[in-house]
């Protein structure tokens, strides 16, 4: 039998463990903070997805706190969607996805959608298609086909993925994009359509072919920029 004692040293030791300098003990620690819930875990936890630097620790922080109860956990994670740390944004994002609460989502702040940081936009859009209601998906369509162009290669695809994953409201916004004057945009959207159409064919095949297109288009790229799918912009 766990005495009280044993209890408190357990806890003491856990949260210690979330503060510590070797990301190996922060593992552990938040290991056994999931293995063992208590509510007192919670706040620390949020409090360490904000600052962890490292990605496999993050994601067993995001462990933990899916084992403790959402009516615990929820509110507080919520609350850090309106951090001015854009790590904490984007890691209460991913572990509101992860909790898989669909009522949430009226919650969740639309301007996460266009956050102006990268990491967090790409979260927010896998976020939104896992927990937006089906009457509220040509909206985010929509909103998302804002987002065309933005970004790199790694947000261009998490972008495309997101509009793919979302389905046939997201299939008119992307063909509409796809004629749009800006080579960014008409190659992002372009990519995007043929992987709608040949998942397999992968997102490095799609690029090419929006590339050849685009370049190929009656006028050519305007001012003869041409969209690589990759730079960032």
């Amino acid at each position: 039998m766990t005495t009280p004692k044993a209890e408190t040293t357990t806890t003491a030791r856990v949260l210690a463990g979330l503060r510590h300098d070797d990301s190996s003990v922060r593992l552990r620690a938040a290991l056994a903070s999931g293995s063992a819930p208590d509510p007192g875990f919670v706040e620390p936890l949020v409090e360490r997805c904000g600052v962890e630097p490292v990605f496999h620790v993050r994601d067993m922080l995001t462990w933990a706190l899916t084992r403790h109860p959402a009516t615990v956990t929820v509110p507080r994670v919520l609350a850090e969607l309106g951090s001015p740390n854009a790590r904490a944004r984007s890691q209460a994002l991913h572990t509101l996805s992860k909790i898989g609460d669909r009522s949430v989502w009226p919650a969740v702040p639309r301007s996460l959608l266009t956050d102006p940081d990268d990491e967090v936009a790409r979260t927010a859009w896998r976020t939104a298609v896992l927990l937006a209601p089906e009457d509220e998906a040509a909206e985010l369509a929509e909103v998302l086909v804002s987002q065309l162009g933005r970004g790199g290669r790694e947000t261009h695809l998490s972008l495309s993925r997101a509009l793919v994953e979302l389905g046939e409201p997201a299939v008119p916004p992307v063909r509409a994009a796809a004629d749009r004057p800006d080579p960014r945009v008409r190659g992002h959207a372009l990519a995007t359509e043929l992987l709608r159409r040949d998942p397999e064919a992968g997102f490095a095949y799609a690029v090419e072919e929006a590339k050849r297109v685009v370049s190929l288009g009656p006028d050519g790229p305007p001012g003869g920029e041409e969209w690589d799918g990759r730079a960032d912009r």
